[in-house]
C-alpha cells in the first residue's frame, strides 16, 4: 500500500480544529441553524416532489436521487452568509488510507469556508420499513465511531429516508441495535430528530475529537406531511 502524501487542502490549511467548536465561536446556535436548514430543505422536498408523486412506484437510485434533491433545497434556504457551505457527495480526504485508495464520500456535507478540510457530514440511508435499520447502524458503528467519518468534527448526522412504518419504532430499533441512548433534541420538538452520544476510537497518531454526538433525522418519504415548525 502506497504512503499517503499531503493533499492540496492539507498544504493550504496545515492546522485543523473541531468544526463544532469553531462554529460555536461564530454563533453558539450554529449547529441548530445548520440542522434547521436540513429540515426546511426537507419541507421543500415534500412540497415540490414527494407530495406530487406516488413514491411507491420509484425503484431506482432512491438514496442518491432523494439526497441530490434534498441538498439543492438546503442550499436554497441558506442565506449565503453562513461560515459554512453545503455540497452533495463530498470526499473525506482526511480519511484516505493510501495514494491508491478512494477516500470515504459523504452524501451531504457542510464545509467550513475558512478551512475546507473541516467537514460536518450527513450520511443517508433508505429505510424501507421501521425495522430495516441494519445499514443505518453499520454507518454509525463502522464509520462514525471509528473516526473514518467526521474525523475533524465532534458531531455529524444520519438521515433515514423512512418509506414505511412508525418513526418511533425505527428509533427504538436503532437505539437497541447500535446500541445507544437516543435523546430528544430540545430545539426540534416537532421533528423526528434525536441525538446519541458516543466515545470514539481515535487513531493513535491523531488528535480527533473523542466525544461524538450523532444526530438522527428520520425523513418520512411515503405520505409525507410538510411542516414549517422547527
Amino acid at each position: 500500500m502506497g504512503r499517503r502524501g499531503r493533499t492540496i487542502l492539507e498544504q493550504r490549511w496545515k492546522n485543523t480544529d473541531d468544526f463544532v467548536r469553531l462554529a460555536k465561536e461564530w454563533n453558539p446556535d450554529t449547529i441548530t441553524i445548520l440542522i434547521n436548514f436540513v429540515w426546511k430543505g426537507y419541507d421543500l422536498l415534500v412540497e415540490e416532489i414527494l407530495s406530487q408523486i406516488n413514491c411507491n412506484e420509484a425503484e431506482e437510485q432512491l438514496e442518491r436521487s432523494i439526497t441530490q434533491s434534498l441538498e439543492r433545497r438546503i442550499r436554497r434556504v441558506m442565506t449565503g452568509d453562513e461560515l459554512f457551505d453545503v455540497q452533495h457527495e463530498v470526499y473525506e480526504l482526511e480519511s484516505s488510507q493510501s495514494a491508491q485508495a478512494q477516500p470515504p464520500q459523504y452524501d451531504i456535507a457542510f464545509i467550513l469556508r475558512a478551512n475546507e478540510r473541516i467537514i460536518w457530514p450527513l450520511e443517508a440511508k433508505v429505510l424501507s420499513s421501521d425495522g430495516a435499520v441494519a445499514k443505518y447502524i453499520k454507518e454509525i458503528n463502522e464509520n462514525f465511531i471509528t473516526c473514518r467519518y467526521a474525523p475533524l468534527s465532534s458531531e455529524g448526522g444520519m438521515l433515514g429516508y423512512l418509506f414505511s412504518g412508525d418513526p418511533s419504532k425505527a428509533f427504538s430499533n436503532i437505539e437497541a441495535k447500535v446500541p445507544c441512548t437516543l435523546s430528544h433534541h430540545p430545539d426540534f420538538p416537532n421533528r423526528d430528530h434525536k441525538t446519541s452520544e458516543h466515545n470514539r476510537i481515535v487513531p493513535s497518531n491523531k488528535q480527533y475529537p473523542a466525544k461524538f454526538r450523532c444526530h438522527h433525522l428520520l425523513l418520512k418519504i411515503i405520505s409525507s406531511v410538510a411542516t414549517t415548525v422547527a
